[in-house]
């Protein structure tokens, strides 16, 4: 049986409350969980003691037990000093695509050709006032 420390979302609608649970990879989110070891409300302020709570002896033991966190817990039990979460870089992320690329070269060759164009005009009537 694998197992994942991962929030369990509660709360009403457009009102987010989580869990973090231990619960077999297998269940539903918010299904069946083997033990509740904290919870987190994201509607609170960054800095507010209350917005992350997490019972540390509990989920050292899971760890130790093999319990495999998520991406969002990870960075909960990184920031409370339980685990290294290796920081992610992805350069090419910011990176335009495909599409966006050649839309941006299409517009740029109009706004060259309608430089050239209004440069153009521009010189023969002076041309023609110097003669």
């Amino acid at each position: 049986m694998s197992l994942k420390i991962r929030l369990a979302r509660g709360g009403a609608k457009k009102r987010p409350y989580y869990r973090i649970v231990v619960a077999d990879s297998h269940s539903p989110r918010d299904g069946r969980f083997i033990e509740k070891i904290g919870s987190f409300n994201p509607l609170l302020a960054k800095d507010a003691e209350a917005r992350v709570v997490l019972d540390l002896e509990k989920a050292k033991a899971w760890l130790d037990k093999g319990a495999q966190p998520t991406d969002r817990v990870a960075r909960f039990l990184d920031a409370a000093g339980l685990l290294k979460r290796a920081a992610r870089n992805n350069p090419k992320k910011a990176e335009p695509g495909q599409k966006a690329t050649e839309r941006a070269a299409e517009k740029a060759k109009k706004v060259a050709a309608a430089a050239a164009a209004a440069e153009a005009p521009a010189e023969a009537p002076a041309e023609a006032s110097a003669e």
